[in-house]
């Protein structure tokens, strides 16, 4: 089982740099400048992370933090801002694709000719893999950055599936963080493709950086995993009144009603309203997703206000319950003795004290009664 832990833990953190550094291989395309390679030692930190996981906590998680999923984070974002930020992102011409494909045919065959000429498999083999990435090069700007989008959320649902679980979250518990993650990441990319796509907002670079700066903070919910964990409130919490019991008892709703509200749909109703009003940008899809997001926060709001009346209302019910047992302030001792001027009904399974009865005497006769 250990060793399962650890393959599992080495294996996801492959899968986050080689996508990381296939992000930094297409900017390097695209920019035409071999220093962009430099990006590849924020892989560094990922690396340094896996040697500490696996010594200190032998590959499993931490509690409520995922430092892998944070790490791999920082290094695929910056790609996806440049590969976004380039001025043919949003270009795919007929033509180019057309002679790309004419292109990679006649280059499917050279390599077919020659290795029946050749005799050494190792070198057919190399060859092939070199054809495969050419013609990956020649592939839409357009189609790989959005494949790159699709991939990474893609990456961050898988990996933190196989992720080793840490001592502060469940199976149970995972399964419900999955579910929240894939509709995260579907509303995430729609954000993305369905803005960016927009020509008025391709030739406003500072909305195309809004826009960026909105979908990293979004990106920035998948490391925590407060969600679906809840916190057991200790008695003393009771007694420190409504807000601690408040925040204590309904912990991971606040966290998700947080996340709706900050994080994704309400800078995402922020976003489209922006466009429909100032830039005038309306759309069919637009206008249905600006009232999905307002719905969303309305209703997060809404149960908010829900939990926290049921808070107050059963805080008000157990601070009135002990008064209404008794007619005097204070409560009766053990001994079932009431304070001076107080009277007080008798409760279940309390025994009653008994007046002493004296005894006859050996004097007295059989028709004689004791005294009262």
């Amino acid at each position: 089982m250990e060793g399962l832990v650890l393959l599992n833990a080495l294996a996801t953190r492959l899968l986050f740099v080689l996508h990381s550094l296939v992000g930094v291989w297409r900017v390097t395309e695209v920019k035409k400048e071999p220093w962009y390679w430099l990006l590849a030692l924020l892989n560094l930190s990922l690396f340094l992370e896996t040697v500490l996981t696996l010594k200190f906590k032998r590959g499993r998680g931490y509690k409520w933090f995922s430092p892998a999923i944070f790490l791999y984070l920082i290094s695929i974002v910056p790609s996806l801002w440049l590969l976004e930020m380039h001025h043919e992102t949003q270009y795919c011409s007929i033509q180019s694709e057309g002679k790309s494909q004419n292109d990679s045919r006649k280059e499917d065959f050279s390599p077919t000719l020659m290795s029946n000429e050749q005799t050494n498999g190792t070198d057919d083999l190399i060859k092939t893999a070199k054809v495969f990435v050419r013609n990956l090069s020649t592939v839409c700007e357009k189609v790989w950055t959005l494949g790159l989008h699709q991939t990474f959320l893609l990456m961050l649902i898988i990996g933190r599936w196989l992720l080793p679980i840490g001592g502060g979250i469940t199976r149970d518990q995972l399964s419900q963080l999955l579910l929240i993650f894939v509709g995260t990441a579907a509303d995430i990319l729609e954000f993305t493709s369905e803005t960016l796509e927009e020509q008025n907002v391709r030739n406003s670079p500072a909305l195309v950086y809004a826009i960026l700066v909105i979908w990293t903070w979004s990106m920035l919910q998948f490391p925590l995993d407060l969600a679906v964990q809840n916190v057991t409130c200790p008695l003393s919490v009771t007694a420190r009144g409504f807000p601690s019991l408040f925040f204590c008892q309904y912990s991971a709703d606040l966290w998700n009603i947080g996340i709706s509200v900050f994080i994704q749909d309400g800078p995402f109703l922020v976003v489209r309203l922006i466009l429909m009003a100032y830039f005038k940008v309306i759309n069919q899809m637009l206008v249905f997703f600006a009232v999905k997001n307002f719905l969303v926060v309305v209703l997060q709001l809404y149960r908010l206000v829900v939990l926290a009346l049921g808070v107050r209302a059963s805080s008000h019910s157990q601070a009135d319950g002990p008064k209404g047992e008794h007619s005097c302030p204070g409560q009766p001792s053990e001994s079932g003795l009431t304070p001076q001027g107080c009277q007080s009904e008798p409760r279940e399974g309390l025994a009653l004290p008994l007046r002493a009865t004296p005894v006859a005497s050996n004097n007295t006769s059989d028709d004689s009664h004791p005294a009262p």
